[in-house]
């Protein structure tokens, strides 16, 4: 019995650190409707690109252009936001808040026996 436990375990952990791993890896894409911004995402919302096509110096002032960044980087966190609860929600609990395990400063170490719950740099 106890050797059966210490499988599940294992396979649980296991499965734990791929889905990190996925998370890692995933990012969101927003594209204006005039296709002249495109900004691409973290899991965490952080920028990872910001494409611009040559004519939209053209087209939009610096303040347009601006908010234009703002909203897509709002729509690709939407998406990506979406992507990780697909992702991870068959292995969180309901009553888990999930920016308990995926905000800012977690990782899946932090959640092993004996991590230092002190969080990064600390």
């Amino acid at each position: 019995m106890l050797r059966q436990l210490v499988q599940d375990v294992d396979r649980q952990t296991e499965q734990v650190k791929e889905m990190h791993r996925k998370v890692r890896d995933l990012t969101g894409s927003a594209q204006s409707d005039d296709g002249m911004v495109t900004v691409t995402v973290g899991p965490k919302g952080e920028l990872r690109a910001v494409d611009f096509d040559p004519r939209v110096y053209r087209k939009l002032t610096p303040t347009e252009l601006a908010a234009c960044v703002v909203e897509q980087a709002a729509i690709a966190t939407q998406k990506v936001s979406a992507e990780l609860r697909t992702l991870a929600g068959p292995m969180v609990a309901e009553d888990v808040p999930f920016e308990d395990l995926f905000g800012e400063g977690t990782s899946f170490e932090s959640f092993l026996p004996g991590a230092d719950r002190r969080g990064p740099g600390a």
